[in-house]
């Protein structure tokens, strides 16, 4: 599901808060709370609709939405959040703002995204070891998501951004191939 410049506009907003100094919510707090509530909204279809509908009063969709937020704990910042997503009718955009928060966050703390695909699952110590590797080639805090690619024959192959780090047998292949094209 692509990322609407609506999700992203209300990631910003929230991001904003939580990033700012006077903050009662710490930025991985509010992502942790926003991804409970998402998975239970994204558990019931009949809350969906409840909460998406709109034949079901603000007033109404705001007393589940607090009832909710109650039973998760949830900070009154998250809680507010929500109540302006019920709202402004963007409760069915959660799941998008929720994945536009987590790249934004990333951004104002300083992370890169790391993409690794890995020609079979790597251990814990292989992908702190490659997370490392990472972080000092390109400089930046990374935030790796790893990935089985049963078309890799072997090693890896990471995407940081637009820049492709090409581990992988296939990869090596191909540059000695090429290599030895262009020598005979």
């Amino acid at each position: 599901m692509p990322i609407t410049a609506v999700a992203t506009r209300y990631a910003h907003a929230l991001a904003d808060v939580v990033t700012g100094s006077a903050s009662p919510l710490r930025p991985e707090n509010a992502l942790a709370e926003l991804r409970a509530f998402e998975a239970v909204l994204r558990g019931s279809a009949e809350l969906q609709n409840a909460l998406t509908t709109p034949a079901v009063p603000a007033g109404r969709k705001r007393a589940v939405v607090a009832r909710i937020a109650g039973l998760l704990s949830l900070s009154q910042v998250t809680r507010n959040f929500l109540f302006v997503l019920v709202d402004k009718r963007r409760i069915g955009d959660l799941a998008n703002i929720l994945q536009s928060l987590e790249v934004v966050l990333d951004e104002r703390l300083g992370f890169a995204r790391a993409e690794v695909m890995a020609a079979r699952e790597l251990s814990a110590e292989q992908r702190a070891a490659l997370s490392a590797e990472l972080e000092r080639i390109s400089g930046k805090r990374i935030r790796a998501r790893f990935g089985v690619d049963a078309a890799l024959v072997g090693g890896v192959v990471a995407r940081i951004g637009s820049t492709v780090y090409d581990g992988s047998l296939r990869g090596q292949l191909d540059s000695l191939q090429q290599r030895l094209s262009t020598e005979g």
